[in-house]
C-alpha cells in the first residue's frame, strides 16, 4: 500500500487543526474590531450615550456598559437590543444601528463580541 491514500486524510487533519489555531485568534480580532467600532464616533458611536471601561468622553443618556454578559446571557437578545432596540422599547434613544444599516450584521456581532467582554 502506498502513502498516497492516506495524504487525503493527513490533509483534512491538517485543516481541522489550522481551524482550531485560527479559533482564539479571529475571535480576539473579533473583539478588538467591536471595541473600535464602539468607541468609533462615526461608526458604534456607543461612546456618545455609554460610559464604557476604556473609552474617552463619555455620555450619560444609557446605562453604563458593564458585567454586560451576565445581564445579557443569551447573545441574541443583546444582538436585536443593537439591531433595533425599537421593538422591545418603543420609548428607546438608541438608534436601531441594524435597521437603519448604521451597522452590518457582522459589525454587530463584533460589538457584541467586545460588550461580551465587559
Amino acid at each position: 500500500m502506498t502513502a498516497f491514500p492516506r495524504t487525503p486524510v493527513l490533509y483534512v487533519l491538517l485543516a481541522i487543526a489550522a481551524g482550531l489555531a485560527a479559533g482564539p485568534a479571529r475571535a480576539q480580532s473579533a473583539v478588538a474590531d467591536g471595541q473600535k467600532l464602539a468607541f468609533d464616533r462615526g461608526k458604534g458611536n456607543c461612546l456618545t450615550c455609554h460610559v464604557i471601561k476604556g473609552g474617552d468622553l463619555p455620555g450619560t443618556i444609557g446605562p453604563e456598559l458593564k458585567d454586560i454578559k451576565s445581564k445579557y446571557p443569551d447573545r441574541n437578545e443583546l444582538v436585536a437590543i443593537i439591531f433595533d432596540e425599537t421593538k422591545r422599547n418603543p420609548q428607546t434613544m438608541m438608534p436601531p444601528f441594524g435597521r437603519n444599516r448604521i451597522l452590518t450584521e457582522q459589525e454587530i456581532s463584533a460589538i457584541v463580541d467586545f460588550l461580551q467582554t465587559l
